[in-house]
């Protein structure tokens, strides 16, 4: 608590002084006022994505309604007009790029739920057989391959539950496996034109871009392939990079998750020394818990209830069906899991009778219906900053969680877990019924890690249909004129209307904050190309870089966008960036379209600490540490850099 009380203040300094500076600055400069005031909304921006001082789509949608009140506030302001025109403000809900990603959404959840996952981890537990030098480079590519067509952290998701059963089937360590996949799943989002946000984004930009600029200096929108190379490039680097040194950097460690779901507590020992149980104990009249509520005897006794049973027949069984506040009863019996130290204790304390086996509940926490499970909370789940108390977890969700790994630590029942304000990241021990677990599989608060457990497969009959419809988009984008929205959204439809995806999956399927960061920071981009902020600060970069020659140029513009992606969210890395380099491109005399594809391959490079989602996202069920990223990702930049670099000059002289 110690340093999350001094972080806040220190940041507050930093804030100051950068804007005591930017005010110097200001005064003595800029230009004009409408740069001046662009350049603020920048560094704001920059601020509260680089300090994460509220979420970063809160921090977009206030920047454009900032945005759009300077319109009211012109005269206090000291300008003719607002930033942005209000009748432009809220374009980017409706660009090309937005709703390019919500059909990419979409199209990927189609593929998921027709359980084509489970085939690819069949496959390549087929001929990788159990080797670590050959599982890598399958699963590597395979990410990369299905990243390139879909968002890079949705491809992560998909594949963590098939990276966690070759794990558990192969023996090789998660944290041997997870980091490669993870890795490629970013560099996969650079083969392809709708593979990340940022390239998805940027032929917008680019158009952005034009309206400013004299016909001859316009530029042309790149096509869904144009970084293919570039891209095939980057993947074959991180996979030849793994395999050669990943003796060295990969981590192996002790904290990791595991996948298989069991009612068997040996799982639980290995990897948590947890020795949990199932016990069935019968509370009689003249015990001391009768009349005690549940949440009282599971708090103080490090115990959990799963199962009760009245005298008068009322069975509940499983974390939802039980209330924190239901009462104890006399000659109730109840069905619990904890350790055998804690189970002697429960006995001795409350002077209830432990049944020598499972007898009322034998049926009903059989392990064919219920069993314990793992789900990691997902960058953008809506319960990072809360705890499991506070939205009823046992009742909303299904789940009765034992313990928390979180750091390469694992907390247990009775230490708190259940005021602990989750994170991304977080693994949670749950134990729940196959059925409830089965649902959290479509709920984009949880990754449901846990893959072997009795559940009917997803939709496997509408495998075709998906794969029709897939190919529909994919043919419309590669042969025909129309637009890339249109293209992916009659894909993402086609599954709809045929099946392979009910109309509210679909929605669920849509990262909502994604879509509002991204609409969000489109007129910010706007403000600083048609206000002149971006020429300006061509001009300044260019007199400091300028006697460097072109190369050295784009690669400075290169390493600022990576530093910039490690601090921020990349498309504001994107939104910020690419009229800066566009304008340093015709400072310069050279192809601004390179130069912006530059900034939007370059914000992929995020590997050195884990503040991209697929890094988040990985983090807790390999039990990694930030010391292994940097370890692993240092390296991994700097590759990224150079042949980027080289396969940029090559393909594009």
């Amino acid at each position: 608590m110690a340093q999350e009380k001094s972080a806040f203040p220190l940041k507050k300094v930093i804030a100051a002084v950068i804007f005591a500076l930017f005010s110097l600055f200001l005064a003595t400069v800029v230009p004009s006022r409408e740069i001046a005031w662009v350049t603020a909304m920048l560094l704001l921006t920059i601020y509260l994505f680089a300090f994460e001082v509220v979420d970063v789509d809160v921090a977009a949608v206030s920047i454009m309604v900032l945005l759009g009140l300077t319109t009211l506030f012109a005269p206090l302001m000291g300008i003719q007009q607002g930033l942005v025109d209000t009748n432009l403000l809220f374009n980017g809900f409706a660009s090309n790029a937005v709703m390019s990603i919500i059909a990419v959404m979409i199209i990927g959840a189609g593929l998921d739920k027709t359980g084509i996952m489970t085939r690819v981890a069949g496959f390549i537990l087929k001929i990788g057989g159990t080797t670590e030098t050959r599982i890598i480079p399958i699963i590597s590519s395979t990410v990369g391959f299905i990243s390139s067509f879909m968002q890079n952290v949705g491809a992560a998701a998909l594949f963590l539950p098939v990276v966690s059963r070759i794990s558990a089937r192969s023996g090789l360590p998660m944290s041997r496996l997870l980091m490669p996949m993870g890795f490629c799943a970013i560099l996969g989002g650079t083969v392809t034109m709708v593979g990340s946000s940022p390239l998805i984004l940027l032929n917008d930009l680019i158009l952005a871009s034009n309206a400013a600029l004299p016909a001859d200096q316009q530029m042309d929108t790149w096509g869904l392939f144009s970084v293919t190379p570039i891209g095939l490039a980057l993947v074959a680097t991180g996979i030849i990079y793994f395999v050669i040194a990943g003796r060295f950097v990969l981590p192996k460690t002790k904290s990791e998750s595991s996948t298989v779901g069991s009612n068997t507590t040996k799982y639980f020992q290995d990897v948590y020394g947890i020795d949990y149980h199932l016990y069935e104990v019968y509370v009689p009249a003249e015990s001391s818990l009768v009349g005690k509520l549940l949440d009282e005897i599971e708090t103080v006794n490090h115990v959990r209830v799963i199962g009760t049973r009245r005298p008068d027949g009322d069975l509940r069984i499983g974390p939802g069906a039980l209330m924190r506040d239901l009462g104890i009863d006399a000659q109730m019996s109840l069905g619990m899991l904890t350790s055998p130290e804690d189970i002697k204790h429960f006995v001795k304390e409350y002077g209830v009778e432990l049944r020598p086996s499972l007898q009322t509940f034998s049926e009903s926490l059989a392990s064919t219906k219920a069993g314990i499970g793992e789900v990691v909370i997902p960058p953008g789940s809506n319960l990072v900053g809360k705890s499991a108390r506070d939205v009823w977890m046992r009742k909303t969700y299904g789940i009765a969680m034992v313990a928390l790994h979180r750091n390469g630590e694992t907390m247990r029942e009775g230490e708190g877990i259940r005021d602990m304000p989750l994170q991304a990241g977080d693994t949670l021990i749950v134990h729940t019924t196959w059925e409830a677990l089965a649902r959290l599989e479509t709920d984009r608060n949880f990754v449901v890690v846990t893959t072997e457990y009795p559940r009917e497969e997803s939709r496997p009959q509408k495998l075709w249909h998906a794969g029709f419809f897939f190919g529909i988009a994919l043919f419309m984008v590669l042969f025909t004129d129309i637009r890339l929205s249109v293209a992916l959204l009659t894909g993402a439809i086609g599954m709809v209307l045929s099946g392979v995806l009910k109309i509210e999956e679909a929605y669920e399927a849509v990262s909502w904050k994604t879509v509002f960061l991204l609409a969000s920071l489109i007129p910010l981009g706007l403000a600083v190309e048609t206000s002149g902020t971006a020429r300006w600060i061509a001009e300044q970069t260019v007199s400091v870089v300028g006697g460097m020659p072109g190369w050295g140029i784009q690669a400075s513009i290169a390493a600022l966008a990576t530093f910039f992606t490690l601090v921020m969210s990349n498309v504001g890395a994107t939104v910020l960036l690419v009229p800066l380099a566009v304008n340093i491109a015709l400072q310069v005399g050279a192809n601004p379209a390179v130069y912006a594809l530059t900034v939007a391959i370059a914000t992929s490079n995020s590997f050195l600490i884990p503040t991209h989602q697929v890094n988040a996202l990985i983090m807790g069920p390999a039990g990694y540490r930030v010391p292994d990223f940097m370890r692993a990702g240092g390296i991994m930049t700097i590759l990224f850099l150079i042949v980027m670099m080289v396969m940029m000059n090559l393909v594009f002289p």
